[in-house]
Order: C-alpha cells, then structure tokens, then sequence
C-alpha cells in the first residue's frame, strides 16, 4: 500500500500545532502516515504558481487545507475587501493544485461565523447557506462558504471526497495573542498577563453575556486527523464539544483569570464595545453520531495548558 503523505495548509498555526502536537505523541490514527508541515514562508498559497509547485514538491496523497486570512471581529470590520479576495484566492488554487496532483481526500477548515445571522439553534451542518451572515464578518464568510460549495462541486464533477469542518472557537498553545486582532480567549490571555504585571484592573470587552462553545486546539487536531484518514463520508462536520459546555464570555475571562493566578474582583467589562452575536451555538450530532466515545479535553483543564504555554513562551508568541 502506498505511503499516505498530508499535506498540511496552514500548518504552523494554531490548529496545525495541534496536529503536530497529535504526531509527535503517537496518535494511532498517525501511525504510518507522514505529516507534512507546510507554512506561508514555504509558499504563499494566494499565488496559483507558488501553490502548484509546493504541491509538485511534496507529492500529497491527502490534505487538511487549515491556511487562511483570519482575525477577531474588529479585523473583519475593517478589512472585508482582504478577507474574502485572498481567502477565495487560496481556497480556490488549494482544491485545484490537490486535483491536480489527483488528491482524493481534501479537508477544508472554516467557521461557525460563516453560518447566516438569523438562524435556528442548534446550528446544522445542513443550514449554512440558508442566509446571510452578520454584517460584521461578511467577506470572509461568504469566502469560506465557496469552499464548501467547490469542495462539493469537485466531488460531483471528478468523483474526490472533498469536505468541510467546522469548529467552534478554537484556543490552544500557538495562538495569536494580539489584543487588537486576535480572538476573545488568546486576546484575554495576552491583556491578563500585562494587567497582572502592573497591577491593573482587566477590562473585557463587551457585556461578556455571549454564549460560546470552545474546543481545545489539540481535540480539534484529532477530530481533524480522524475526519482525513478515517472518516470517508463527503458530509461536512461541526467539530465541537457538546450543546451544555457552551460557556460565557464572562465564564471564559473568570477561567483565564483563573489560570494565570489573577486576582477576579479587578476583572471588569467595558459595555461601550460590541459584543457580536450573542450565541452560535451548534450542534456535534453528526459528529457524535460517528464518535460516539470521543472525550474532549475538559475546559478547565484546556485552558491551564494554553495560559501555561503563552506564559512561558511569551517573548515569540504572535502577539
């Protein structure tokens, strides 16, 4: 049988650290199978002919596609043009150079944000094209929606297996801890450390009453590994602990507190800032449905190993 070799867009983010991370501690699902790493400065997957040649370089028999322009609500505001242009740019030369090379397994990340704003709850996999988004991330949704349009059109038209995955918020070790562009749990990270270290109260943005469901980046990896090797279904899959572990903001910034050792009565919330949408929760149905026994890492516990990681590796974090 031949070598099974992963090409891994994206792969020295948040989310591609945790695969790694899911490799180098022997995940049977990895056993025999090589993992390649690939990063912006190995290619820049928005050009076509840099796209196409790191695919001829490494040869790959299947592709977790992680790869994309991201950022926390305030840079979706004010970026839109960027966030859907580049996105559509590198999820359309991915997919093609992964048929090109006669990929028949390509699993492609996006977002619960893409899904539309006026929306049932629990969000289904089913429903994403059932509206438009919130305003507020608007180019970088519908971008990530075509992947899972062209995802299905390339298995209509050449008979490949092509999917989307959808998780929740991610948090983990190698996040991006920018305060302005990052996302709630690592933004909060980042300001409780500067406020514990002079002695300052930490201001959450927003009411901190919003619901949100967040998976660890290490049981996302597995979920991502198994949904690329073992899974063969074409269906996409939220990836996401169960509907009764969404928490709140508050919740969050009282576990990161918490955490890094940080006194809670200085912990306050700034109501002037937006909250975004209120709740998103989704439903794992599907995924429980073909993981049944799958234990996700619990919160608590998740969020001292992140604290715990940012903290001794501040000074060459992204920050």
């Amino acid at each position: 049988m031949a070598e099974k070799r992963v090409l891994v867009t994206g792969g020295t983010g948040l989310v591609g650290k945790g695969i790694e991370w899911q490799v180098e501690n022997k995940n049977p699902m990895c056993e025999g199978v090589k993992f390649i790493f690939l990063s912006s400065k190995d290619a820049d997957l928005r050009n076509l002919e840099q796209t196409r040649a790191a695919f001829e370089k490494h040869k790959p028999t299947h592709v977790i596609h992680l790869a994309a322009r991201v950022g926390g609500l305030f840079k979706n505001m004010r970026s839109k043009v960027e966030m859907m242009a580049e996105n559509i740019n590198i999820n359309q030369n991915v997919l093609q150079c992964a048929h090109e090379q006669g990929v028949k397994r390509c699993v492609s990340m996006t977002s619960t944000c893409v899904f539309p704003d006026k929306i049932q709850y629990p969000i289904e996999e089913d429903s994403i094209h059932d509206g438009p988004p919130h305003p507020s991330n608007e180019g970088y949704a519908y971008a990530k929606r075509m992947v899972e349009v062209l995802s299905r059109a390339y298995n209509e038209q050449y008979g490949h297996t092509y999917l989307t995955v959808i998780p929740t918020n991610v948090f983990g070790p190698y996040d991006n801890y920018s305060i302005e562009d990052g996302h709630v749990a690592p933004g909060l990270m980042h300001k409780c450390k500067l406020a514990k270290e002079k002695g300052e109260n930490l201001t959450v943005w927003g009411s901190g009453k919003p619901l949100r469901q967040f998976i660890f980046s290490r049981d996302l990896a597995d979920c991502v590994i198994w949904a690329t090797l073992v899974y063969d279904g074409q269906q996409s899959l939220m990836l996401s602990p169960d509907e009764e572990d969404e928490i709140s903001i508050a919740t969050l910034a009282t576990t990161v507190a918490t955490c890094m050792d940080f006194p809670l009565d200085k912990l306050v919330f700034d109501t002037s800032k937006a909250d975004g949408q209120f709740k998103k929760t989704v439903s794992n149905k599907r995924l429980r449905s073909l993981r049944p026994d799958f234990k996700f890492t619990p919160f608590q516990e998740a969020m001292k190993a992140s604290t715990d990681w940012f903290v001794a590796n501040y000074d060459t974090c992204r920050k």
